[in-house]
């Protein structure tokens, strides 16, 4: 993994890390790194398109989150949100499928986002700004080529930034 440029100000608050992966492994280490940081409450947004590395990267985030090896995390494209139990709840949630505002509502989203867990949705663009606002922390994957991605984490968390810009240095 390299980094492409250091911290850079989105707003006040927000910071933003560009890396890039060269394989699904540091892809999945780039997630467990970021679950190991993360802490209820926390809402991560995962922005890509389809195969750029949301569920790998979210399978990732599940490890460092402590949700045991023999929990199988797959994408909830039909069921929407699956729970998994780690350390901490952990709801992954799949947007793909949804529609309009209303839907997330009934699905309580809301809730699960201000609750005593840590949130992953895949698809985020489909999120309305109320809810990507509460998105502490934004992941976006780019496709590269077949086994490059381009990954920019933006967050008010300075440990998270530091999490991730500290991978460049281990390789």
């Amino acid at each position: 993994m390299h980094l492409n440029q250091s911290l850079m100000y989105k707003s006040e608050t927000r910071q933003k890390v560009t890396i890039f992966t060269g394989s699904p492994e540091q892809t999945f280490g780039l997630g467990k790194k970021l679950g190991k940081t993360l802490r209820s409450g926390n809402n991560v947004a995962l922005l890509g398109n389809l195969g750029s590395g949301k569920t790998l990267l979210t399978q990732g985030i599940a490890r460092g989150l402590g949700v045991p090896g023999n929990v199988y995390v797959t994408s909830p494209t039909f069921t929407i949100i699956n729970e998994y139990p780690g350390r901490i709840p952990v709801y992954h949630v799949d947007l793909y499928r949804i529609s309009d505002e209303d839907e997330l509502i009934e699905l309580g989203l809301d809730e699960l986002m201000g609750g005593d867990g840590v949130v992953i949705i895949e698809w985020a663009e489909k999120l309305p700004v109320r809810f990507l606002r509460d998105c502490n922390i934004k992941v976006e994957l780019r496709v590269i080529d077949s086994e490059t991605r381009k990954i920019i984490v933006t967050s008010d968390s300075e440990k998270v930034l530091k999490v991730v810009s500290n991978l460049v240095d281990q390789n």
